[in-house]
């Protein structure tokens, strides 16, 4: 988990974690929000630092957005966090990309989940 900046918005500066599958996780927080981006591929191999920051997100954050937009891959080990997170907190997905936005669409999860175009959108609503 990586946590970057101070919880106030004002001035946090992401910093991230490279895990050896190309995947990152980046936080930071924004305006009352907390901010996960998630990049690379995410299945059962890869899947440990996002959940880890998703989980600790949740724990000290009400409102939790996941920045999907850099998401080239994900599976239902993807959708299955997402799920639990959002029992947890008030978690909203912005900017899937075409693929994540699919699988979403595909399996209903859309219909469960805030899905938001930006993060900016997620974050203020």
């Amino acid at each position: 988990m990586v946590d970057a900046g101070d919880e106030s918005g004002a001035s946090a500066v992401p910093a991230g974690v490279r895990v050896p599958d190309g995947s990152a996780v980046v936080q930071y927080a924004w305006h009352d929000a907390w901010v996960v981006v998630a990049s690379g591929s995410y299945d059962m191999h890869s899947i440990t630092p996002l959940a880890e920051a998703m989980g600790v997100a949740a724990a000290k954050h009400e409102k939790v957005v996941v920045d999907a937009s850099g998401i080239a891959f994900a599976d239902s080990t993807l959708l299955n966090l997402l799920i639990h997170t959002h029992l947890a907190t008030d978690l909203r997905v912005a900017a899937p990309t075409p693929q994540l936005r699919r699988v979403l669409e595909l399996t209903g999860v859309d219909a469960v989940l805030k899905v938001h175009g930006t993060v900016e959108d997620a974050a203020a609503r």
